[in-house]
């Protein structure tokens, strides 16, 4: 039996739920990262801007001809926000993201050389990119201990228990869960909680009786 399994949630302290929940995933998933497709830097800050609201599914169905006709930073500041709109109006909010790709492109060119910046401050000053974009492309491009906090992992947590009830806020839950997670983990531990609330802790039916956590889960106790 594995030390999470061995864990009581009745008698768990903080610090045991973090440590079992780590356990568990690093059992039953050692590999975890973006579903998103992408081949650099700026690939991926396209692709997250595209993910919100939206699923990675159909962004990854939409940013291959994307990135054919405008590869670089310099070729997609050069287009105008409807050729841009051609490519991705089949994504949630077409119109806003279009035009904040093309304006965040004109911004890389002009301000950062055609790079991805790699700071909170530099990249939540592009237009349309918000702090869990930031996080994101932080985490996944940069290899920096950021955890990036969407409805999936806001749900997870607090179902978890990991979080408490007062963590209202995206921010709240990213502080909390910053402060229990070793360092180390924090780039994998986000795409463990965004792959189980995607996969098995759903919103509207969530699959308990599939969940390996199931064990020390507040939410399923009040099932």
């Amino acid at each position: 039996m594995s030390n999470f399994a061995r864990t009581n949630r009745y008698v768990m302290t903080q610090k045991q739920r973090y440590e079992a929940v780590i356990a568990y995933f690093e059992e039953a998933m050692p590999v975890a990262e973006t579903e998103l497709h992408f081949a650099n830097d700026f690939q991926l800050l396209v692709a997250v801007m595209l993910s919100a609201q939206c699923t990675d599914k159909r962004v990854n169905m939409v940013t291959p001809a994307l990135f054919e006709a405008f590869p670089t930073p310099a070729a997609m500041a050069a287009a105008s926000d409807e050729e841009v709109l051609a490519y991705v109006k089949s994504v949630s909010y077409p119109n806003s993201k279009a035009k904040h790709l093309v304006s965040t492109a004109r911004q890389l060119v002009e301000r950062f050389g055609g790079e991805v910046p790699e700071t909170l401050e530099e990249l939540t000053s592009l237009p349309g990119v918000g702090r869990k974009t930031a996080n994101v492309v932080m985490s996944v491009a940069f290899g920096q201990a950021r955890m990036a906090v969407d409805t999936h992992v806001f749900r997870v947590s607090h179902r978890l228990g990991l979080v408490s009830d007062k963590a209202k806020t995206p921010l709240a839950v990213e502080q909390a869960l910053v402060k229990h997670i070793p360092e180390a983990v924090i780039p994998k531990a986000h795409h463990w909680l965004i792959l189980h609330g995607r996969y098995v802790c759903k919103a509207l039916k969530p699959l308990c009786m599939e969940c390996g956590l199931q064990s020390i889960c507040p939410y399923y106790t009040r099932l």
